[in-house]
């Protein structure tokens, strides 16, 4: 089940979070798991673990945000069969609070860089006739979230992007989804709290785990575990859909 052996798979902000634990996920199913990622020596840790469970993996040292280099890359690591829209930002603040720099740097990451890398990937999988996409998208692009007004914006657009890829290339074989988790216990929920709440921390971190029905925060392999199966033949009826994992959250709270 789930098999991902003599798999091209691409994983941006494999270095990190919910791309780290994918980036294993797929490593332990057979797959090459190529590591886009900006912080390098982040990606390079992910490649040893990978190593060390006898696991193929490559570091791509990009910057998403950048259509050349996102290009350049893609060029060599072709033939593409998976990739993984995992990079991402996030940023606090309502609108009027976002400055213009804010919304800049969100956009240029959270949805730029998601355009850079289907833009980048899409034309090796057209020639194929085969490939499948998962973007990492929110429960904040389906619902309103105190003060995440950009970080929102962005998860928006990214679902958006999922169907319209998903539409426009069912004829050549390609899936496109999406998954969106709820709050996720990754090192940037850390120090979001060291930052924020200094002393706090244990205080604010209970408190934001209970804002979700099912009592705490997701792990970084259950949602590794959620893109794992879209990507795989298992779920080869599957496209243009957005999956919630988000412990209730969306339909559970309102």
């Amino acid at each position: 089940m789930l098999e991902q052996k003599e798999k091209n798979v691409v994983i941006t902000g494999g270095g990190s979070g919910i791309g780290r634990a994918t980036a294993l996920a797929f490593a332990k199913k057979g797959a090459h798991v190529h590591i886009v990622d900006l912080n390098g020596t982040q990606a390079d840790g992910v490649r040893q673990e990978i190593v060390a469970l006898q696991g193929a993996a490559s570091v791509h040292i990009l910057d998403v945000s950048d259509q050349q280099q996102m290009i350049a890359a893609f060029n060599t690591i072709k033939p593409i069969d998976v990739l993984i829209n995992s990079a991402g930002v996030s940023h606090i603040g309502k609108v009027e609070t976002t400055t213009t720099e804010d919304f800049d740097r969100i956009y240029n990451v959270n949805v730029k860089g998601v355009y850079n890398s289907l833009f980048a990937a899409i034309p090796h999988m057209k020639a194929r006739k085969k490939g499948v996409i998962l973007n990492v998208s929110s429960v904040a692009a389906a619902v309103g979230i105190n003060e995440r007004f950009a970080y929102s914006m962005s998860k928006g657009a990214v679902h958006a992007m999922t169907l319209s890829v998903a539409k426009d290339y069912v004829g050549d074989n390609i899936r496109c989804n999406s998954g969106s988790p709820g709050r996720v216990h990754t090192p940037f929920v850390d120090g979001f709290l060291k930052k924020t709440y200094p002393g706090r921390e244990q205080e604010m971190f209970e408190k934001l785990s209970k804002t979700q029905p099912i009592g705490r925060m997701g792990t970084p392999e259950e949602i590794a575990n959620l893109i794992l199966y879209l990507c795989s033949d298992e779920a080869s009826f599957i496209t243009g859909t957005d999956y919630a994992i988000d412990g209730g959250f969306i339909t559970l709270n309102n």
